[in-house]
Parts: structure tokens; C-alpha cells; sequence
């Protein structure tokens, strides 16, 4: 569900980028207690396995395909705090390195994608533990099914509001959750599925884990973190560079939805259009497996860096109150 520019107003594309900015920046206060060198690597690795994952489109209706938008996932793994900026960190260099969603849309993506899918995904998994089976896998495969059409519903009203086509609100609505209920099943499958893997590898060390328990920051990590972080690290590895080489061509619920209600030519092309891992790769001729495999070295460095910087900052304040 990658916006692209043009679709939303400057008006509505400046006020979702104001909002998503004090939403990350928020998450970025919330996050900083809880980090430490095991939380910023999983993060790290958690981020380049979510880019990754983004690439494989998979059919969910005729001529329709879907992605994983990652968000409950990294709820999931991470907590609702780290899972934002880990998931701002993928749509920032998608937009910015492989011109996927608009540039002047970012916030609307960021706002759409990493919060809204984070805190609505995190929020039925809290929920889900009341369940008499609502613990890890399955409470983190209920927020991922639910975050999606949430995140579409949030990009209706948006649209509503701010679009630069007008259409039917009706149709918009029923179009956009139908594809994205049916997308939201992909998404739950996939996030159980990593949820069940990294728990089954290392007990405790997902931000929701098998007993239920669902810290409010990040991962209760004991230990190094070694066994989630390979198996990120190389299920990442092989998403992107083979993989990705199979993810279906057709476009996906919003692209559908768009041309279906005849909005599609609203969006404009994507200014970094030209650089050579546009469109991962196909605007420079670069194999698919080796953009896939830049992109999740970047998202991982990236949220490496930020997180370990946020980190510093956070020791640094507290030897200060300490002085």
C-alpha cells in the first residue's frame, strides 16, 4: 500500500507528514529506555527482514497481489515503539532508494504503514491474550490481519478528506477493505509464521511471546540474541535475492483499487525515477536478488546507526541526572 505522490493534496500530504513525524518522534522518546546493544541489533535485523519481505508480492485476486506492509511483525518482535521507527526506516529508503512510494507521500506512507499498522496490530495482539489460544503465533497473526484493512480504512478516510480525484466514498471503502481483507490473510500468515520461528529458536525473545507476556517496550531479550538474528538475518538473504525473483507482477490493492475507480492517473512519477535500483533495480538494469540484498544491508545499517545513536543519547542523559 505504497502511496505515491499526487494522490492525497499538498495540504493533506503536509498534514499526514506532520502527523507521522510526532508519531515517530514519540516512538523514538518511548524506545530509548529499553535500548541496548541486543535490542538495536534485533532491531536492525528485524528491519532488513521486513524490506525484504515488502519485495515479495504474492496474488490475492484476480490481477490483484498483495505485500506484507510489517508492521504487527514488528510489533510483534520488537514492541509498538521500535516497530514504528523499524518500519519508518524501510519506507524511508524504499522512497528514497528505490523510488517505491512517493517522496512528498512519505508521511502519508510512514502514518499509514508504521503507525497505524504497528499500534493497531499491536493493540488486538494485547488484546488477543484474553483469548484461551491468544498467545504469541496467533495473537501476532490476529494484529497482523486486523492492522491491514485498518490501515486501508485510515487511507479512505484520508482520501476522502484530501484526495485529488473525487470518487464515490462508497465504492473507495468497499473496494479498499475488500482487497485489503484478503491481503490482511497474507500478512497474518506470514507474521505467525516468523513469530513461530523466532519463538520456537529462542523462548522470550519476541515482544510477545509464547506465555503471552507482552513487554511494553521491546524484546525481553535474555542473552545475546543470536539465534532471532540468524534466522532474520538469512530468511532476509533469501527473500530478497531469490525470492524476489518470483513475487507477482500485478499490481497491488491500492494500485487495483485505483485504476478500477479511475484514479490511477492522478499519481505522479516518482522524482528519483532514474537512479539505478529505481523500482529495485529495473530502472538501471540491476538484478532483482542484488537490489533486494543492497536494500536490506541499508535498512539494517540504517536502523543500526539511528537506534545505537538514540542509545548513547540515552546513557549520556543518564550519567548526567546521576551528576
Amino acid at each position: 500500500m505504497h502511496v505515491p505522490d499526487h494522490f492525497l493534496t499538498d495540504a493533506a500530504s503536509i498534514t499526514t507528514g506532520v502527523a507521522a513525524a510526532a508519531a515517530v518522534g514519540y516512538a523514538a522518546y518511548r524506545a530509548r529506555p529499553a535500548l541496548t546493544r541486543d535490542t538495536v541489533v534485533m532491531a536492525a535485523a528485524t528491519t532488513g527482514f521486513v524490506f525484504a519481505v515488502q519485495m515479495l508480492n504474492y496474488p490475492v485476486a484476480s490481477g490483484t497481489s498483495g505485500h506484507l506492509m510489517g508492521g504487527a511483525l514488528a510489533a510483534a518482535l520488537l514492541g509498538p515503539w521500535l516497530g514504528i521507527l523499524s518500519v519508518t526506516v524501510v519506507l524511508g529508503v524504499q522512497s528514497l532508494v528505490f523510488a517505491d512510494g512517493g517522496i512528498t507521500a512519505l508521511g502519508t506512507n510512514v502514518l499509514l504503514m508504521a503507525v497505524v499498522g504497528t499500534l493497531v496490530g499491536w493493540a488486538v495482539m494485547r488484546g488477543a491474550r484474553a483469548l484461551p489460544r491468544g498467545r504469541g503465533a496467533p495473537a501476532a497473526a490476529l494484529g497482523a490481519l486486523v492492522s491491514v484493512p485498518a490501515a486501508a480504512a485510515v487511507f479512505v478516510g484520508l482520501f476522502a478528506l484530501g484526495g485529488t480525484v473525487g470518487v464515490p466514498v462508497a465504492e473507495l471503502t468497499t473496494q479498499m477493505l475488500a482487497v485489503h481483507a484478503l491481503i490482511g490473510i497474507g500478512e497474518a500468515a506470514i507474521t505467525g509464521a516468523v513469530v513461530a520461528v523466532v519463538l520456537a529458536v529462542a523462548p522470550g525473545a519476541a515482544a510477545i511471546d509464547e506465555a503471552g507476556a507482552a513487554g511494553p517496550v521491546a524484546a525481553p531479550v535474555t542473552g545475546r540474541p543470536r539465534g532471532p538474528v540468524a534466522v532474520l538475518g538469512a530468511g532476509a538473504v533469501l527473500a530478497a535475492v531469490v525470492l524476489s525473483s518470483f513475487a507477482a507482477a500485478s499490481p497491488d490493492g491500492l494500485e487495483a483499487t485505483a485504476s478500477a475507480l479511475g484514479f490511477a492517473g492522478a499519481a505522479r512519477d516518482h522524482a528519483l525515477a532514474g537512479l539505478p535500483l529505481a523500482d529495485y533495480g529495473a530502472a538501471g538494469g540491476v538484478f532483482v536478488g542484488v537490489a533486494g540484498l543492497v536494500g536490506v544491508a541499508l535498512c539494517a545499517a540504517l536502523a543500526a546507526v539511528a537506534l545505537a545513536g538514540l542509545a548513547r543519547r540515552q546513557d549520556r542523559e543518564r550519567v548526567t541526572a546521576r551528576a
